[in-house]
């Protein structure tokens, strides 16, 4: 009868208590386990209080209830040991989905950090090459530049020592035009000095003398 009594009310409060929220369920292993435990409670319960009740009906109530509790109290501790290492089972599950959570974001987060170095390091290889490429080009042109000032001076070096060499061969030429042109003249002042002397000396010479009769 008590048998009975017990699987009429774990019939009757299971779809109960399987339909009540679960909180801090992590699996369904654990949910269908404390699913169990607590139905197994409350039909246990349940059948209990059955016979207590009973117990109070009878002549010797305080015997009665002293067979009953001492059980109750077992089932219950049982049920209670079931439970919390339920809970252990799952706060450990927890810990270690937890852990493996973190170590997963920690991964993920040392992958793009890694990604990130790389593409940092790339970014400054590239500025480098491209520096180094910019300083080449500079001195390219530093280089050109001077080639050209250089080809410039040297043609204005030459360009001056041209003009300096016609200035001085131009004033060598009339240096010399003056020579010749002093020397016309001088030769003009000698033929004329020349000329005037032969005067003076045809015209101071002595008259021919008739000569003397025989």
């Amino acid at each position: 009868m008590k048998k009975t009594l017990l699987l009429l009310l774990a019939l009757t409060v299971a779809p109960m208590v399987a339909a009540q929220p679960r909180e801090d369920l992590f699996s369904p292993a654990a949910q269908m386990e404390r699913e169990r435990i607590n139905t197994e409670r409350l039909a246990l319960e349940a059948g209990f209080d059955v016979e207590e009740a009973a117990c109070y009906k009878k002549f010797f109530t305080n015997s009665c209830l002293k067979d009953v509790q001492p059980r109750r109290r077992d089932a219950m501790a049982l049920l209670r040991q079931q439970e919390v290492a339920l809970n252990d089972r799952e706060r450990k599950e927890k810990a270690a989905a937890q852990i493996q959570k973190t170590e997963e974001k920690s991964s993920a987060e040392a992958q793009a950090q890694a990604a990130e170095r790389r593409i940092q390091a790339l970014q400054e290889t590239r500025e480098r090459v491209e520096r180094t490429q910019q300083k080449a080009d500079e001195r390219g042109i530093l280089k050109q530049n001077e080639a050209l000032n250089a080809a410039d001076a040297a043609n204005r070096a030459k360009g001056s020592q041209e003009r300096a060499q016609a200035r001085a061969d131009k004033q060598a030429a009339i240096a010399a035009e003056v020579e010749k042109y002093n020397d016309k003249q001088q030769e003009v002042k000698e033929r004329k000095a020349s000329r005037d002397q032969k005067q003076r000396e045809q015209t101071k010479a002595p008259a021919k003398t008739l000569p003397t009769p025989p």
